[in-house]
């Protein structure tokens, strides 16, 4: 079987629709399918979920599927570093599900393994727990999670062989394995691609088995997140 396509907009067709649950993989901008994304707002598909940690910048990341209206929901852990997401959200144009960062990373994790919920302290007492199970256990209270289940997963990693066998590169990995694993379809963009038998059975970071389109991006623009402060005033 094939896995290998020719760009990132022939490895979307037939698998992307309106409507869709997706996870994308990254952390705030280290780690993301940039390709991916671009050809996805490319795409026109309308009305979808997202799951991810972040949601991008102004104008890069999933910033630019915010900007073309294409995201109507997302379940998300961190979204302070994009003002079109701030001003949709306060004008209601967009819906958004917070989710404390560990929680969000066992919802994909348990999804990918079969596990339907689960129960964590994690939330208790606060708007996270609202509307759901809550059970004790050994006098502590815990609420349910359901787990995520995406329609498709967008991710990114270093290496891959023609089998679909990943390598991540350092903090890069962040949520990427996660989403790969609970996504129905996986789509993974790399850098690199080498023969199957040429990786390390060893340093093998995901099995081929969870991923079903792979895209070259040899040359990703990587952007790099800064710190912004306040100037200082002076007396």
């Amino acid at each position: 079987m094939n896995k290998i396509f020719a760009n990132a907009a022939e490895a979307l067709e037939g698998v992307v629709e309106d409507n869709q649950l997706l996870a994308v993989g990254g952390f705030g901008l280290c780690g993301i399918p940039e390709a991916l994304i671009d050809a996805l707002r490319d795409s026109g598909v309308q009305n979808l979920t997202v799951i991810s940690n972040n949601a991008g910048v102004d104008g890069f990341g999933l910033g630019k599927l915010l900007e073309t209206r294409q995201i109507k929901k997302m379940i998300s852990s961190y979204v302070g570093e994009n003002k079109e997401f701030e001003r949709q959200y306060l004008t209601g144009e967009l819906e958004l599900e917070f989710t404390p960062q560990g929680t969000l990373a066992e919802k994909l994790r348990a999804g990918g393994a079969g596990i339907p919920a689960f129960y964590t302290r994690t939330g208790v007492g606060t708007v996270v727990a609202e509307g759901k199970e809550l059970r004790e256990f050994d006098g502590e209270t815990y609420v349910m999670e359901r787990s995520f289940l995406p329609d498709v997963a967008l991710v990114k990693a270093h290496i891959a062989d023609k089998s679909g066998n990943l390598q991540f590169r350092l903090t890069a990995r962040n949520f990427n394995p996660a989403a790969a694993m609970a996504g129905r379809v996986c789509i993974v963009e790399v850098e690199h691609i080498v023969e199957t038998g040429e990786l390390d059975p060893d340093q093998i970071h995901l099995p081929g088995i969870y991923v079903h389109r792979i895209v070259h991006n040899p040359h990703p623009e990587k952007r790099i997140e800064r710190r912004t402060i306040s100037e200082r005033v002076e007396d």
